[in-house]
C-alpha cells in the first residue's frame, strides 16, 4: 500500500512534475508561425490589464562622472500614481555626439535596485554584489559605446518599500514580490504588467534623447532581470536583441521544487499554457543571447541546458537558429560579459 501524502509541497511537486502545457511546442506538431499566432496573444492575457500610460513629466535630478562614463539621474512618471528614478549611462564623448544603440539593463532581486547594474558602488554591499556575479553590466556596456539605461522594478531600490518609514511595520517578514502579487491580482493586473509598463515608459523616454537612435535598442538582465528581458522582448517591438542572463530552467523544477521564484516572475495560468523554454522560444525571430553558468545554484545548469535545446529547437523551426546564441562559462550566477559586446554591436 503506498503511504498517503500529508504535505500540500510535495503534492504540488507531483503535480508539476506530471503536468503538460497545453501549447508546449515540443507536444505540438505544425509550424512555428501556427503556433506563435495562436499562442503569444493568450500568454499576454495572462497578464491582465496593463497600467494607463501618463504623461513622463521628466526632470533631471543629478548628473555626475564615473570611470569616464557620464551619469544623469532623471525622475519620470510612469504610472498612475507612481514614478521612477531612471539612470543614464552614456559613454565618454557621446553627449551632443551621434546617435547610439541604447540598452535597457534590468536588475535582479535585491534591494540595492539598479545601482549595482549601472556601476553605483554606494556600499560595501553593493560592491560585493559586483565583484560577486560581474553585476554592473549596465556600466561595463556603457564602456564599450552603447548608452544604458534603469529603473527600479518595484520592491528595489529607490522603489523598495522595505525602506520607507511608514511601511517599516508592515508586511514585516513578508516577501514584498508576493504581497504586490496579491494586490494587483486583486485589481486584474500582474507586478509583472505594471512593472512592464514602467520599463515602456523609460524607454519611451529615451527615445527621445538626441543621443539615442531609437531603432536600435535591446534589452539584457540577470536574474530576475532576465525574467523582465524576457517579457519585455515579448512585449515591447521596439526592442530588436535580448540577452537573458541566468533565467533558462523549468518551471516545474526551479519553480515548483525548488521555490525559487515569486509574485514578481509569473501570471495567473502561465505554466497550464507553457513552460519557460517555450516563452523564450515566442520570441523567434528576435537575436538572443543567452547566458548560463555551469556553476549556477540558482538556475541549475543540467536544467538550463535542457531549456536552451528545447528553445533551439523552436527557433530551428522558425528558420532563426543562427539568432539565437550561447554563452555557456564555468562562471555561477553571474553575467560572463565575453559575448554580450560582439553580440550586440552585431544587431543593432
Amino acid at each position: 500500500m503506498n503511504p498517503r501524502n500529508l504535505s500540500p509541497q510535495e503534492m504540488f511537486i507531483r503535480l508539476a512534475r506530471e503536468h503538460q502545457p497545453e501549447h508546449r511546442f515540443a507536444s505540438r506538431t505544425g509550424d512555428f508561425a501556427s503556433w506563435q499566432a495562436e499562442v503569444r496573444p493568450k500568454v499576454l492575457a495572462t497578464l491582465g490589464r496593463a497600467p494607463e500610460a501618463v504623461p513622463l513629466n521628466p526632470e533631471l535630478s543629478l548628473e555626475w562622472e564615473d570611470r569616464g562614463v557620464i551619469k544623469r539621474r532623471y525622475l519620470i512618471d510612469v504610472g498612475p500614481h507612481i514614478s521612477a528614478s531612471l539612470q543614464v549611462n552614456f559613454p565618454a564623448g557621446s553627449i551632443g555626439g551621434k546617435k547610439r544603440p541604447a540598452l535597457l539593463c534590468w536588475h535582479g532581486h535585491g534591494m540595492n535596485g539598479k545601482d549595482p547594474v549601472m556601476g553605483n558602488v554606494i556600499s560595501a554591499e553593493v560592491a560585493g554584489e559586483i565583484q560577486e556575479t560581474n553585476y554592473d553590466f549596465g556600466h561595463q556596456m556603457a564602456e564599450q559605446g552603447f548608452i544604458t539605461y534603469a529603473i527600479d522594478w518595484m520592491g528595489g531600490g529607490e522603489r523598495n518599500d522595505r525602506l520607507k518609514p511608514h511601511f517599516l511595520n508592515t508586511g514585516a517578514g513578508r516577501d514584498w514580490c508576493n504581497l504586490y502579487y496579491l494586490h494587483a491580482t486583486m485589481l486584474g493586473t500582474t507586478p509583472l504588467a505594471i512593472n512592464l509598463a514602467h520599463g515602456r515608459a523609460a524607454t519611451d523616454f529615451i527615445s527621445t534623447l538626441p543621443e539615442v537612435d531609437s531603432a536600435r535598442l535591446g534589452v539584457m538582465g540577470l536574474s530576475g532581470g532576465g525574467t523582465m528581458t524576457l517579457w519585455s522582448a515579448l512585449t515591447d517591438d521596439r526592442m530588436r536583441a535580448a540577452e537573458i542572463i541566468c533565467y533558462s530552467d523549468l518551471w516545474a523544477l526551479f519553480g515548483v521544487r525548488d521555490i525559487n521564484y515569486c509574485g514578481s516572475q509569473v501570471a495567473p495560468g502561465l505554466f497550464s499554457l507553457v513552460d519557460v523554454p517555450d516563452l523564450q522560444g515566442l520570441l523567434a525571430p528576435l537575436p538572443l543571447l543567452v547566458n548560463i553558468g555551469a556553476n549556477d545554484r540558482c538556475f541549475q545548469a543540467p536544467n538550463a541546458m535542457e531549456c536552451f535545446r528545447q528553445v533551439t529547437e523552436i527557433y530551428r523551426a522558425a528558420g532563426a537558429e543562427d539568432k539565437l546564441h550561447l554563452d555557456l562559462t564555468a562562471r555561477s550566477h553571474a553575467w560572463s560579459s565575453l559575448k554580450s559586446p560582439g553580440f550586440f554591436k552585431t544587431y543593432l
